[in-house]
């Protein structure tokens, strides 16, 4: 056999080989690891209304369970199980650089869903997540393997990381426990106690519909102001900044809990019946101004929060 036909046979064998390890490496799952330049969205979606992960009872992912893995030379072994986890440490979060990229559980990452990544809980998991720097909480599925970063314990994704304040620091010291869904499907849902600067002003009394005639009136007659009105017309009139309007009370409630804490006054919810409806109205206020409510607009708008409209009552 000449050397040249060797040659041809090697290349042939070593290009199967490589085919082969490619395909070994797509079977498995590969952990997120740091990469630069990941940011969060340049026009960020309104994640007001997006709801906590619900728990509930799934099979284990056929990719992100291996026994053990190796990252930056370290090895990581996975747990059979989350019950009974919990641990304080750092928490980051990722954003538009894995946005639609394949997860370790083999899921594609959506930034905008309460999902998490974590190095050894099993995938998926459900655990709550506490802001211990402000006391905010959230529930994600845990479907992703990371941060590969000392000191830090869990991976937020962006929706998440807004939810839980986080965002503009980028990280924040956090207890995360592991929630197992058989026993929190039969768990009463927690009632969420406002802050006492909110309740004097912002929580609707649980009285019957007719008793809250005068907060619907209130809103109903609440017209937007235009950039034109002269500031003589509306001197006497109370501003507000409306920042979101919910079919939903909870939805509402959650959204005023996550901006009671951003340094912008008093939060109120004020009901008002529609045509399409009974909505419930998040707004800021009242305010000194409409100078006070264009500040308050641009803080909010690491939030996702981006079309907050002024009105007068």
């Amino acid at each position: 056999m000449s050397v040249d036909t060797l040659l041809s046979y090697w290349k042939q064998l070593t290009g199967i080989g490589i085919i082969a390890v490619i395909a070994g490496l797509s079977a498995c799952s590969t952990p997120k690891v740091f990469e630069p330049g990941d940011a969060a969205p340049a026009n960020p979606r309104d994640v007001s209304s997006v709801q906590n992960a619900v728990p509930r009872t799934e099979a284990p992912s056929r990719y992100g369970n291996p026994d053990s893995y190796v990252v930056y030379g370290k090895r990581y072994h996975t747990r059979k199980s989350s019950q009974g986890y919990k641990e304080k440490g750092g928490a980051s979060w990722y954003g538009t650089k894995f946005h639609g990229r394949r997860t370790s559980s083999g899921e594609p990452y959506d930034m905008y869903a309460m999902t998490a990544a974590h190095k050894t809980l099993p995938l998926p998991s459900y655990v709550e997540v506490t802001n211990l720097e402000n006391g905010r909480k959230v529930i994600v599925r845990v479907n992703d393997r990371g941060p590969f970063h000392d000191g830090r314990i869990i991976d937020m994704s962006y929706a998440a990381a807004v939810k839980l304040g986080m965002l503009g620091k980028g990280t924040a010291r956090v207890e995360v426990r592991a929630i197992d869904p058989r026993t929190h499907a039969a768990a009463p849902a927690p009632v969420k106690t406002a802050t006492p600067a909110v309740t004097t002003q912002a929580a609707i009394p649980p009285q019957p519909v007719q008793a809250t005639a005068a907060a619907t009136q209130t809103v109903t007659t609440a017209v937007p102001v235009p950039a034109s009105a002269s500031p003589a017309r509306i001197i006497n009139a109370p501003v507000f900044l409306q920042v979101g309007a919910f079919a939903s009370l909870i939805n509402a409630e959650r959204l005023r809990s996550d901006i009671a804490g951003q340094d912008i006054g008093a939060v109120r919810i004020v009901e008002a019946d529609t045509e399409n409806g009974k909505f419930f109205k998040v707004q800021v206020g009242p305010l000194a101004d409409h100078g006070e409510a264009e500040r308050i607009a641009q803080t909010l708008k690491p939030l996702g929060i981006n079309a907050p409209r002024t009105v007068v009552d």
